[in-house]
């Protein structure tokens, strides 16, 4: 038989009961907060309603006015204009006899370069790990790189801006040219077309008599490599030893090389610099 669970005492009422009007006490309070907040913002004796009104009127007229000039609604026009250029363009494309072999296409390569992607994945996160670092590390260099771009570009700005005038002034001689090209290469194509299936079936004949000897030979340079990898490791490891031993030399000397340039740099700043004061002798001693 069922047993029958005991009903809640008195504690337990009033523990309830008191959670509740705690909870509603709460809920008053922040409601309280958020009213005040808003009478607070909008309150004609403090000014900043009617402020904050006027600046949203103020910001609402001039985007109309902005939005209702003639250079604006041209805009307007241009813009819809390109996009309805650029549908009715676009949307044949979809449906046109050629996309369904390039869908093919980029199903087949999808599906193939899936396996590669996988395999090249930890090599590609750890090169972007490295470029990361890379990046950081030369960051104080970025400003200067940025500024001589910039530079440069304002620079071919004069060239580009003549080529696009002789351009636009030539079209009639550049419609004469593509019209010649086009008159000589058309009879040309099916030509072409013909030699190029013909060297593709002599280059797949080669290709097939040249894989066997290929991977024969492959393997054997593979065999030969895995014989020599002593020696070369050998020899990696007395290249870096070497290198190591330099180091104090290459350090020596590009510490001298350093302060030779800085006092030849002192002494010609020195010497074409008729602003010095006289008698003030610069003397860069080499340690």
């Amino acid at each position: 038989m069922a047993t029958i669970s005991s009903l809640p005492g008195g504690n337990d009422v009033l523990r309830v009961l008191r959670g509740t009007t705690d909870i509603t006490g709460q809920l008053l309070d922040t409601a309280g907060n958020i009213t005040r907040i808003a009478v607070n913002t909008l309150d004609p004796r403090a000014g900043s309603g009617p402020e904050l009104l006027r600046v949203l009127r103020r910001t609402t007229a001039e985007l109309a006015e902005a939005s209702a000039s003639p250079q604006a609604q041209e805009t307007f026009h241009r813009i819809v204009d390109t996009l309805t250029r650029l549908g009715t363009t676009g949307a044949p494309l979809a449906t046109h006899p050629v996309s369904e072999p390039a869908q093919v296409l980029l199903a087949a390569l999808g599906d193939s370069l899936l396996p590669v992607l996988d395999a090249v994945e930890p090599a590609v996160e750890e090169c972007a790990a490295v470029a990361g670092e890379l990046s950081e590390a030369l960051s104080p260099l970025l400003p200067a790189a940025a500024g001589l771009a910039a530079g440069l570009l304002l620079a071919l700005i004069p060239v580009l801006r003549a080529a696009a005038e002789v351009m636009r002034d030539s079209a009639p001689e550049l419609r004469r040219i593509a019209d010649a090209l086009t008159a000589a290469l058309a009879p040309a194509l099916p030509l072409q077309v013909a030699l190029a299936e013909r060297a593709a079936a002599v280059a797949a004949d080669v290709a097939r008599a040249t894989l066997p000897p290929l991977a024969d030979l492959t393997e054997a340079a593979a065999a030969a490599t895995q014989a020599a990898r002593p020696a070369l490791v050998a020899g990696e490891e007395l290249f870096v030893a070497g290198l190591e031993q330099l180091q104090p030399l290459l350090l020596a000397t590009a510490s001298h090389t350093g302060r030779a340039a800085r006092a030849v740099a002192v002494r010609v700043s020195a010497a074409v610099s008729p602003a010095a004061e006289r008698g003030v002798v610069v003397a860069v001693t080499s340690a």
